[in-house]
């Protein structure tokens, strides 16, 4: 499958896609969620909400009545927009769901930040991984709240695509070139854990076309190539997420609500624990992205979600 509409050649491509996805784009961050009555049986009107926010924003936020622990939340939901191919890592549960909380000074989560109650910088999830394990999709389900604090910040990765390239199609050249960004060696007590792993921050699907985002904004065990566009358009990704810009959405995923995309740039701010009720998260990642939405429902929803 060719790159469009990402291929730098493709100049008339591109613009149609992107004036299109501009266009498209919702107002507020209120508009990015839905209200669902039960997570495990989704309405038709419910199910095509959620896919047409994702098709046009890589991401949607949904919003339940249910707040008990259950990781089978998360996993039925995936399960009907299409996530299937659930990617476990080490510190995940033995069903490959990770509880994120803040984890008992011993074991090896502590020494984590998402296991802790610190900020995260941007990035996207599994950044770290080999191309025959890309995270494309991932549902973070909250079960409860931080007591103050644990704000989200959520950037779908195309609208980054677009600013990067609107300002300097040479940017997006040395971010798809195969050592853009490697992520050294991970050693434990026994050897290497995690061998090196490099690759580029943007790529394309050769399976639907489809832009993958990998990304992350730590500055330590991080090497970027040496080049001067890769260090230009590094910085300028830098200074886009540090602001709040157009496409930039804050929110605080509270008791019920979670949410669901194709691993879309995020962050979380730091947070103070309820010591009685400490801040409690599911995360479910796949390697599948979000299902596509029904055509025939496309143009009208949004329209419809977006007025």
């Amino acid at each position: 499958m060719p790159l469009y509409p990402f291929d730098l050649a493709a100049s008339a491509d591109y613009l149609r896609w992107r004036d299109g996805k501009l266009g498209t784009q919702p107002a507020r961050v209120t508009e990015l969620i839905v209200d669902i009555a039960d997570p495990f049986h989704l309405t038709d009107r419910e199910r095509d909400a959620l896919l047409q926010r994702c098709a046009t924003t890589n991401m949607a936020i949904y919003r339940s009545p249910l707040r008990h622990e259950d990781k089978s939340i998360a996993l039925q939901l995936g399960r009907q927009v299409g996530l299937n191919r659930l990617d476990g890592n080490w510190l995940a549960d033995e069903d490959g769901v990770s509880q994120i909380e803040v984890a008992p000074p011993v074991g090896d989560r502590m020494a984590f930040i998402p296991y802790t109650n610190r900020p995260i910088k941007w990035h996207t999830d599994g950044y770290y991984q080999p191309p025959e394990r890309l995270i494309r999709a991932m549902i973070l389900h909250c079960v409860r709240s931080a007591g103050a604090g644990g704000e989200s910040a959520l950037m779908d990765h195309e609208m980054a695509y677009i600013a990067l390239r609107d300002a300097n199609p040479d940017w997006i050249r040395a971010l798809m070139q195969p050592d853009a960004m490697t992520i050294p060696a991970r050693e434990d007590d026994d050897g290497v854990a995690r061998p090196e792993q490099a690759g580029p921050v943007f790529s394309v699907s050769g399976s639907d076309g489809t832009l993958h985002m990998r990304y992350t904004a730590r500055t330590r065990s991080i090497q970027w190539k040496d080049d001067a566009p890769t260090r230009e358009a590094v910085a300028f990704l830098e200074q886009l997420l540090s602001g709040d810009g157009p496409g930039i959405w804050r929110l605080r995923l509270e008791p019920g609500m979670g949410l669901l995309c194709n691993n879309v740039l995020h962050d979380r701010s730091g947070f103070v624990d309820d010591p009685l009720q400490p801040r409690l998260m599911y995360r479910a990642r796949y390697l599948d992205r979000v299902m596509s939405a029904p055509a025939q429902s496309t143009s009208v929803m949004t329209a419809e979600l977006y007025a």
